[in-house]
């Protein structure tokens, strides 16, 4: 009798171990525990968008092509209905997706005192459809290419648009045709605002910055081509080779920055050293001749 009662013993000290221990790992694994941090941002994908940021329940997050200098500029009136701001405090590390760096996320303050978050410089907003405050629901992206100035925010956009008033180095204000005046024109920017160029001495796929003076004025834009907007064709953009380097070309204009302009969104190339010698380069630019 006593090795059946050892064995009984035994069994039932196996079982409560065994318990404990499925006790444990769906404590471990299916509780959010005290400790748990929620991610608030992260990143989702479509089939024709790719991969773009997220909140915490999937709301698309977006870019507005006229906050290319960083500043939020729809906040009042019908834009701030329709395009609410996104704002999480005291974002950590551990509450961003995988794929996402926190040194990329600030805070600023918007004109009607409210705290908004940015990434990559770029403020964040969600899509309001019928204007009353209610988002779009998640996993929607309804409000891609809206006015041709709002896009889903993503992680790679190797080109942006920027829509804003030419400021030249003079401190004039230029048209699109280079005209004195105002008007704002669309540009492309790269993915932090910082505007690009081309230059109407160059011809198709050919630079013709090739002093020392010239490139050092207009550094060669050399970002290998991830995402641009939608609303432009990606199959415009190519390279050419430059001192070992490819420059991104769009309708075979090779692309620039402009060495002098400091700041996101700003235009001081265009007046340089004539008005419209080196413009803002343009969804609509023409072909650039043999």
């Amino acid at each position: 009798m006593k090795p059946l009662f050892k064995s009984k013993a035994f069994a039932f000290l196996f079982s409560l171990a065994v318990l404990a221990g499925l006790i444990v790992s769906c404590d471990d694994n299916d509780s959010p525990g005290p400790n748990k941090v929620t991610t608030q941002v992260k990143l989702a994908t479509s089939s024709t968008l790719g991969s773009y940021l997220v909140d915490s329940a999937g709301y698309t997050l977006y870019f507005f092509t006229l906050d290319a200098d960083g500043t939020n500029h729809c906040a009042s009136g019908n834009c701030m209905a329709a395009w609410p701001i996104y704002y999480k405090a005291n974002l950590t590390q551990e509450m961003l997706g995988e794929g996402l760096l926190l040194a990329d996320f600030a805070e600023i303050t918007t004109a009607s005192g409210a705290k908004q978050l940015t990434y990559k410089g770029w403020p964040l907003y969600y899509y309001s459809p019928t204007s009353n405050g209610i988002k779009e629901q998640p996993g929607e992206t309804k409000g891609e290419g809206v006015g041709t100035v709002w896009y889903v925010a993503k992680t790679d956009y190797t080109i942006m648009l920027a829509n804003r008033q030419l400021v030249g180095q003079d401190g004039k204000n230029y048209k699109s045709d280079y005209t004195e005046g105002t008007g704002v024109t669309q540009f492309f920017t790269d993915g932090k605002g910082r505007t690009l160029y081309t230059f109407t001495a160059d011809s198709k796929n050919t630079t013709s910055c090739t002093s020392s003076g010239c490139k050092s004025t207009w550094p060669a834009f050399t970002e290998s081509l991830a995402s641009v907007p939608s609303a432009l064709d990606k199959s415009l953009f190519g390279t050419i080779d430059v001192d070992g380097k490819k420059q991104l070309t769009y309708k075979g204009w090779p692309l620039y920055y402009f060495a002098q302009d400091s700041g996101r969104g700003m235009t001081k190339g265009v007046s340089v050293p004539n008005p419209g010698v080196w413009p803002v380069a343009i969804k609509d630019a023409v072909e650039a001749p043999n």
